[in-house]
């Protein structure tokens, strides 16, 4: 009899375990993208909906999206983008506060000794020609500009270390003024979305543009980015866990079932602390935690 009950639990055990491996199937193939029998080229008016209904699903996904550098004024914003190249905003966001409370002005970091300030900027990598570049700006700033950062692009790349990548997040941010900014995680999900194949960022910028209103470029690389950080990853996207996963061309390229995908978000999406020490209070009161200052350890949340 033993024997008898025991055999008698295998097909029930089966059953459950038929249902569950349905249940992730199903969940799966509701997010994928529906497949045609006809693979047509996208007219421009169809790519232009799909990217605007893109970038409306990402606004509602991360209503609390912001410049992830730490920041009070333009000033410490261009200096700290000039930093971010080659590391990442949370290394950046730690070692700015100690600079920052040395040099608060142009005309304090212009006349910096630039050993003291290359060792302050140490741990985000690069730091002898971050030092030339942030000492060079601020001179630009002092003799040329009064102190002050100025809010047109023409001039704004023509300071020491800034791009174009750099001078439209501080025009975006500081100012105001729209601007796209095409940094690793914007070019690589463009791409994917096959919102472009274009691969030089300025012409990346300029396709990018031309499929959305002027004033919604700012916010717009706001949501690709983070969209970039948290679950569209260079490695391995989390698609199972996309909230466009059915606008996505792309979608399969990473992990596909829902509960696997959802142990690869990163940030507030997984629980962990964000880029800033100091972020908005409205990423605050989406569950974002704040990260730790440099040398802290961080809890996950």
């Amino acid at each position: 009899m033993p024997a008898k009950k025991a055999a008698a639990t295998q097909p029930a055990a089966k059953n459950a375990a038929s249902t569950q491996s349905a249940a992730k199937k199903a969940a799966a193939e509701k997010t994928a993208p529906k497949k045609t029998g006809s693979a047509k080229p996208e007219s421009h008016a169809a790519l232009v909906r799909r990217a605007r209904k893109i970038n409306r699903e990402l606004a509602e996904t991360y209503p609390y999206a912001h410049p992830e550098l730490d920041f009070e004024n333009a000033f410490q914003l261009v200096v700290a983008t000039v930093m971010s190249a080659q590391t990442t905003d949370l290394r950046v966001n730690q070692t700015t506060p100690a600079l920052f409370a040395k040099y608060p002005t142009p005309e304090d970091l212009a006349a910096a000794n630039p050993e003291e300030v290359e060792e302050l900027i140490r741990p985000t990598g690069f730091f002898r020609a971050k030092t030339k570049s942030i000492m060079g700006l601020a001179k630009v700033l002092s003799e040329e500009f009064g102190g002050e950062v100025p809010g047109r692009l023409e001039d704004l790349v023509k300071l020491p270390g800034v791009g174009r990548k750099t001078a439209f997040v501080v025009l975006g941010n500081a100012f105001g003024r729209p601007g796209i900014t095409v940094d690793t995680h914007f070019g690589r999900l463009v791409r994917r979305w096959k919102w472009t194949e274009e691969t030089d960022p300025d012409k990346v910028e300029k396709a990018i543009g031309e499929l959305f209103p002027k004033s919604e470029w700012t916010m717009l690389s706001h949501h690709v980015i983070f969209h970039g950080r948290r679950i569209c990853h260079a490695r391995k996207p989390a698609c199972g866990a996309c909230p466009i996963a059915p606008l996505c061309p792309a979608y399969g390229e990473g992990e596909t079932d829902p509960e696997k995908a959802k142990k690869l978000l990163k940030y507030e999406k997984g629980g962990f602390p964000g880029q800033r020490l100091k972020p908005p209070q409205s990423y605050l009161d989406a569950g974002g935690i704040p990260a730790p200052p440099l040398g802290a350890t961080a809890t996950t949340g």
